[in-house]
């Protein structure tokens, strides 16, 4: 999977089309993201025994990666992702955009 936590990506497909946020965390064998606001759910809950209050509460669900493109952090675009080795040997990720490394 070429996304990674701390990246920042945009939502391309479903309600939530044009959004922006933060990957939180990568679900790999199910290849899903988590995404800061992004696909928003409404769980109503009880109360146990005191120890979690009741309510209503609104609760980020993972998005399937191929719902989500990265945004460059050079460009600003979102875009696909190439990599590249770098002079050292080791692989770099690239913006297929303005063929800048990503870190």
């Amino acid at each position: 999977m070429k996304l990674h936590a701390e990246d920042n990506v945009m939502v391309i497909k479903g309600r939530d089309r044009g959004k922006l946020g933060r990957i939180t965390r990568v679900f790999r064998k199910e290849d899903r993201v988590l995404v800061e606001g992004v696909n928003l759910v409404t769980r109503h809950t009880k109360s146990t025994g005191g120890v979690r209050q009741g309510g209503i509460i609104k609760k980020e669900m993972p998005v399937k990666v191929c719902n989500v493109m990265l945004v460059c952090p050079d460009c600003g675009k979102p875009t696909r992702i190439g990599y590249r080795s770098l002079a050292d040997g080791s692989k770099a990720r690239v913006c297929k955009k303005c063929e800048e490394v990503i870190e």
